[in-house]
């Protein structure tokens, strides 16, 4: 229907020829009355429509945090906050839980020199100071280390360089999760070309099949990272084939260059290309983490903030991971969502706390 110049009286669209939420008509210039407002269940723009798909406004009632507290960027030489060592990160994981977080999610890096690390006796030690300490928090242990190529120069691109290559199987990616059987661990659903260096983020569907039964076998819940559309078109193939079991949680991670950029539209192109019953989260990097903050709440989504995706708390003031999860506990609490705790978490999402093998 074409659109005309009335509007009606607490609608959020400008009104067509026929007013959908009373049935009357209008014409140009005509404003009508309601006798009393919709509720958000009768009101057709509680919901969006466009071409055809429903792009609903239902936050949850409550979320969860995840502080995702180091990564495997170069953030160790920016900010003297990104902790380094199984003693660092452990503690940040303990001061972030206290803060708000009911999820940490951890990389390892060399104690020495920062660089990121895959050793499984970092892990362990992580987890045991976690698991040690009287502060409870879910554990997330990232499975993304190992599948990592950089090829030659654009004139010999083989052999691959030595510099920053760390390919290996799929029984040695998911080695510390045998380890140390944390409660949660990523599984990075594709392939894509990262801007930070010239390296491709290598994920067959071969490799993600094998990596993701182990994981299914050791009891751990597998959290789908998705850095494009075409992730999450391969992690529902994964569920279809029963890799990935129920209940399926899912993270959307905006705005990494070459992957998904962060703005509100492909945000919410990925949000429809799940499936209604998977559980995400979703943030993105630097200034706009914390904006991701309030759009993954209005997507009906979780949260996730933390040195790994961004150092700065606001402009001259180099953030802790605890400053980055209360900012975003204020935020989510502003806008009437509570915030969950880490045994709301495991009954949600089926988890199982253990201790170390």
């Amino acid at each position: 229907q074409a659109q005309v110049s009335a509007t009606c009286r607490g609608c959020i669209l400008i009104a067509t020829k026929s007013c959908p939420r009373r049935g009357r008509s209008i014409g140009p210039g005509q404003r009508v009355k309601h006798p009393k407002p919709l509720t958000v269940t009768q009101n057709p723009y509680s919901q969006r429509h466009i071409r055809g798909h429903t792009m609903p406004l239902a936050m949850r009632d409550k979320v969860f945090i995840t502080a995702a507290l180091t990564g495997s960027g170069s953030t160790q030489d920016r900010s003297d906050k990104v902790p380094r060592s199984p003693e660092q990160i452990a503690t940040a994981a303990i001061d972030a839980a206290k803060a708000g977080a009911a999820v940490v999610h951890c990389h390892v890096r060399d104690p020495e020199t920062g660089a990121p690390d895959r050793a499984v006796h970092l892990y362990r030690e992580v987890v045991e100071r976690i698991r040690a300490s009287d502060t409870d928090v879910v554990i997330n242990l990232t499975a993304g280390m190992g599948g990592d190529i950089v090829f030659g120069p654009t004139d010999a691109p083989l052999p691959l360089s030595d510099q920053g290559t760390d390919m290996v199987s799929a029984a040695e990616r998911v080695a510390h999760l045998e380890a140390c059987l944390p409660e949660i661990a990523t599984l990075d659903c594709g392939t894509m070309n990262f801007a930070e260096a010239d390296y491709v983020m290598t994920n067959t569907p071969g490799m993600l099949r094998d990596m993701a039964s182990r994981m299914a076998d050791l009891g751990i819940r597998i959290e789908i990272e998705a850095f494009d559309t075409g992730h999450l078109w391969l992690a529902q193939q994964l569920v279809n084939e029963g890799l990935i079991p129920a209940p399926v949680m899912v993270q959307l991670c905006m705005g990494i260059p070459w992957g998904a950029p962060d703005d509100l539209n492909t945000f919410m192109a990925m949000v429809n290309n799940m499936p209604s019953d998977w559980i995400h989260s979703a943030f993105s990097i630097g200034r706009h983490q914390m904006a991701y903050v309030a759009a993954a709440v209005l997507s009906g989504g979780n949260v996730r903030v933390g040195l790994e995706d961004n150092l700065w708390l606001e402009k001259g003031h180099l953030a802790t991971n605890a400053d980055l999860v209360a900012r975003a506990v204020t935020i989510v609490e502003a806008m009437g969502v509570q915030v969950m705790t880490p045994e709301e978490v495991r009954a949600e999402l089926q988890l199982i706390k253990r201790a170390l093998p």
